[in-house]
């Protein structure tokens, strides 16, 4: 509910507030439609790696029975390589690289498919990393989305049909006064001239 008065200061103040809002409107619904498209492309990215680490585990079945036997110190996530990208002006992180640290073993005391084994596991964390990292993407991004499409409704539904409603109260009360004052005038001036009249009426 907008609150105002019923004057030209008022009225002044309240097509300000209109055009500042229209103004923002377009900017505003562009950066609810680019977010809306990020947010689509990133369900469908978190969609197809929540596949893709699927069919990696699974193609790895077969070697479920030897993995009792592979020392799981050999191969850590040591760092996680970040940057920042833009995306309708909301700051969205970059999974850019995923790093690991092996321990040195043995290839001749050691079973042979052990380095497989390194690279398998390398494998399916960068996928499950990724993975993670893009549900975390998907959140910031459907917050900023909600957000952005909250404002738009605000603006869109609420605001500017509530400031024009006001602005056009206001200008019809400013031109019924205007409207009254001159009737009242023109009452004044008719009983003026019939006063007039009748006085020159009774001097003659």
């Amino acid at each position: 509910m907008i609150k105002f008065q019923y004057n030209k200061t008022a009225l002044q103040g309240l097509e300000k507030q209109l055009k500042i809002r229209e103004r923002a409107l377009p900017t505003i619904k562009s950066k609810e439609s680019a977010l809306r498209l990020e947010v689509k492309r990133t369900r469908d990215e978190m969609t197809a790696l929540e596949t893709r680490l699927e069919n990696e585990i699974r193609s790895y079945e077969y070697m479920s029975a030897l993995w009792s036997e592979f020392d799981h110190t050999l191969i850590a996530v040591s760092d996680v390589a970040l940057s920042s990208r833009k995306i309708a002006g909301v700051v969205i992180p970059v999974l850019d690289d995923v790093k690991f640290s092996q321990r040195k073993f043995s290839l001749f005391n050691s079973p042979s498919w052990f380095c497989d084994g390194i690279n398998i596991l390398k494998t399916l964390a960068h996928t499950g990393i990724e993975a993670e990292f893009t549900g975390l993407k998907l959140n910031m991004l459907e917050r900023a989305r909600r957000k952005t499409t909250q404002k738009l409704n605000l603006f869109e539904k609420v605001q500017i049909p509530g400031y024009k409603e006001a602005i056009l109260k206001i200008k019809r009360f400013m031109e019924d006064e205007e409207s009254l004052s001159k009737s009242s005038q023109k009452i004044m001036r008719a009983n003026q001239l019939k006063r007039s009249l009748k006085e020159e009426e009774e001097a003659a």
